[in-house]
């Protein structure tokens, strides 16, 4: 099950994205874990029941209140009658992303999707700055597959430039995606890079949705050889800049079917427990229209195919 962590210094605009991520679901069933369900402000429209510490709403979707300890909050979603599609973990607004996910990780039915951090574009220089904030700030930043660079609307375009700058230095490897009001595109939650029920993109080289079309950048493989499994885990470590999200079904030398995930800095290859064998042979890749390294891809995903015999 993917477990996506959100995190971000007080006022960033986590709840203001949480808010958006259970409204607009998109047929998915998720559950998002939280402090404190008062700031959440759910629409009473999509309430469906109220029981204690979970609130169950009419999409499918599910609010849940960690308490006291979030492993026990966890395994109460994942053990539940109806399990969701995907887990979203709010994070204080003072802690370390990368170390609660961690917690999450510990159990073997969860699967690690990505850490989002948000920053507000007109704070962050201020509290980076401040010798009570710096150690937060820094470690927030550090944790981040995803830096959201909330309430740009906030800030003129010298300042957000000067921002830009100043990130370079603090996170030169983290993808980062400008926004105001916490709204972000579903590609960057986790959802599929696909419709349900749509398949996978016919072409190799595509725009996303025409939704999304003028934010992204997508590649596809189709057909894909047999590739090699140390070959795939190298080139996850060292994927080229301007890939935000890839997500593939393929066949390794090492496994009958196997799934690759990229999200940010992070990747995985692992067996597939569950996946239809028609989709085997395919990989699809996002990234911000016109940073996507097209032709660098087809070459790294050419160099780790496995000889043929």
């Amino acid at each position: 099950m993917p477990l996506t962590v959100v995190g971000g210094f007080l006022g960033a605009g986590k709840t203001t994205l949480l808010n958006h991520l259970l409204a607009e679901s998109d047929g998915r069933r998720i559950a998002v874990l939280v402090n404190d369900f008062g700031a959440i402000n759910i629409d009473r429209s999509l309430i469906a029941t109220q029981d204690g510490g979970a609130i169950e709403l009419t999409n499918g979707c599910v609010c849940c209140q960690i308490g006291d300890d979030l492993t026990t909050a966890l395994i109460g979603v994942i053990e539940s009658a109806a399990p969701p599609d995907a887990i979203v973990i709010e994070a204080s607004g003072v802690s370390d992303p990368w170390r609660i996910a961690q917690v999450g990780l510990a159990d073997p039915a969860l699967s690690l999707d990505a850490v989002l951090v948000l920053v507000d574009a007109a704070a962050l220089r201020d509290q980076a700055d401040d010798p009570l904030l710096t150690d937060t700030v820094v470690r927030q930043l550090a944790s981040a597959d995803l830096l959201v660079i909330n309430k740009c609307d906030q800030v003129d375009a010298a300042e957000l430039d000067a921002l830009r700058s100043w990130l370079d230095t603090q996170a030169p490897r983290t993808p980062r995606y400008e926004t105001s009001h916490a709204r972000l595109p579903a590609e960057l939650l986790g959802a599929p890079l696909y419709r349900p029920g749509a398949g996978w993109p016919m072409h190799a080289r595509t725009l996303a949705p025409a939704a999304h079309g003028a934010l992204f950048d997508t590649w596809s493989l189709q057909d894909a050889p047999t590739f090699d499994a140390r070959a795939l885990r190298a080139l996850l470590k060292a994927m080229p800049p301007g890939v935000l999200r890839l997500k593939g079904l393929v066949r390794t030398d090492a496994h009958a079917l196997a799934e690759l995930q990229f999200a940010g800095r992070h990747g995985s290859l692992r067996a597939a427990q569950s996946a239809d064998p028609q989709a085997a042979g395919t990989v699809v890749a996002i990234g911000l229209r016109g940073s996507l390294p097209i032709e660098m891809l087809d070459r790294l995903f050419a160099g780790a195919a496995r000889p043929s015999a």
